[in-house]
Parts: C-alpha cells; structure tokens; sequence
C-alpha cells in the first residue's frame, strides 16, 4: 500500500530517476553488487529523506538489494510527487505528498515506520523523535540506523547525553566524504555554487590543490581561494 497524489504522474519521475542515475556512478556499482549478493534479504527498511529523484534512486537499490523499502519524506515541500509515483512502480512503499499539512506529514512518518523495520534512514531525526515517543513499539526489531543532516545529529546527541537514545545511530553528517562539498555547517555545497555563477567558473574536471587536506572545513577556504585564482 502506498498513498502518493497521482500515479499517473509516475513517467516524469522515471525520467528523473534514469537521469540521475547515468551520473551516479559510485551507487550504480552499489546495485550490481547487491543484486548479486541481496545483503537485505528478508529485512525491512524505513526511510524518512527528501524525496527527490536521488534518493529515490537509493531506494530501489535497497530494494534491488532484497529490502523491503517504505519510504516517506522528510519535508513535505521537497517531496516530489512525480518521483514518490514512479518509486510506487519499483515496489517500494510510498507514503508522501508534496505540501502536505503537518498533521499529514507525521501521519505518513508513522506509516512508514508501522513496518517495525531492521534499518531506518533519518534526515532530521522525526523517525527518532517518533519511536523514542508514540511509536515506540515500532522499533522493537530496529537493529540501527542512519542520520544524515546537522539538525538531527544535534537531536542524536542530546539524547545521547541523557541516556535516552535506545538504538544505534551512525552519523553520516559528519563523515568525512560529506565534508568534501558540505562542511560542518552545511554550508559548503552552496559556497561552491556561489563561486560558480558569480565567476562563469565550471568546476567540473579542475584540480585545484590545498595545502590543507585535513577537514574540509579548513580546506574550504583554500579551494575557494584556488577557484578564484583560476578566475583571475
């Protein structure tokens, strides 16, 4: 069962899908070798991200890997009703609808999660909120799982501090192959994309170097120092 807008919207988001995944390649690789081996076989995974075009690329490779996947966004404004149609056609349970009410949104939240699943994927940290709270019950087969963004790494460890988070969580936010275009304050990606229309500059296929390779967050600023002596 799924609740989305309209699944006859579910060709423009196939389009999208395929699109990203041409230029995916590292993820790609991923689902070859998890249609070989099915590490998620018999397991059920919840996801609560922006749903857009990417992860929902990420959901059906879950999927391709023996998962079964119920997925639901993160922000009711970000989700695109044409992807959440077309991730309907892979199989993957769908509850989301762009502009939805919060009433609605946590209704979806508590969907996705009402399949007691082994693995979650978070981005916020309203799965955790929920299963620590009214739908604790939920989480009683949760072996972990995932956090990716600042604001829920924050709520991970006031938690943490108070002895009051019951399940493993990795903490994707700070890894440090996120920090490469995202630093600690999420504010990397968008440094670089000013660099890029305010110089006509196009990153891809350059190499700038840094003497400081240590911590995107210090290397940041060398970059984009590096980018402007390119422009020059």
């Amino acid at each position: 069962m799924s609740i989305i807008k309209n699944k006859d919207l579910a060709k423009s988001g196939h389009e999208k899908i395929d699109w990203v995944k041409s230029y995916m390649p590292v993820l790609s690789a991923i689902e070859q070798d998890f249609k070989k081996n099915q590490p998620f076989a018999g397991k059920k995974i919840a996801m609560s991200i922006h749903l857009e075009a990417k992860t929902a690329y990420l959901a059906t490779v879950l999927k391709a890997g023996g998962a079964d996947v119920y997925s639901t966004g993160c922000n009711p404004l970000s989700t695109q009703d044409d992807v959440a149609a077309a991730l309907c056609d892979y199989g993957v349970h769908v509850f989301a609808v762009h502009g939805a009410d919060e009433e609605t949104y946590t209704a979806h939240l508590k969907m996705a999660l009402s399949c007691h699943p082994d693995v979650m994927i978070d981005d916020g940290g309203d799965f955790i909120e929920l299963l620590h709270g009214p739908c604790r019950e939920y989480g009683d087969r949760l072996i972990g799982g995932c956090e990716e963004t600042t604001t829920g790494i924050h709520r991970l460890r006031i938690r943490e501090a108070q002895g009051k988070l019951d399940y493993t969580m990795i903490d994707i936010n700070d890894a440090d192959c996120k920090h490469l275009f995202d630093n600690r304050y999420g504010t990397g990606q968008s440094t670089l994309d000013a660099i890029m229309h305010t110089t006509n500059l196009v990153i891809a296929a350059k190499k700038p170097s840094s003497p400081d390779t240590v911590g995107a967050e210090r290397a940041l600023p060398a970059v984009s120092r590096e980018w402007a002596r390119l422009c020059s």
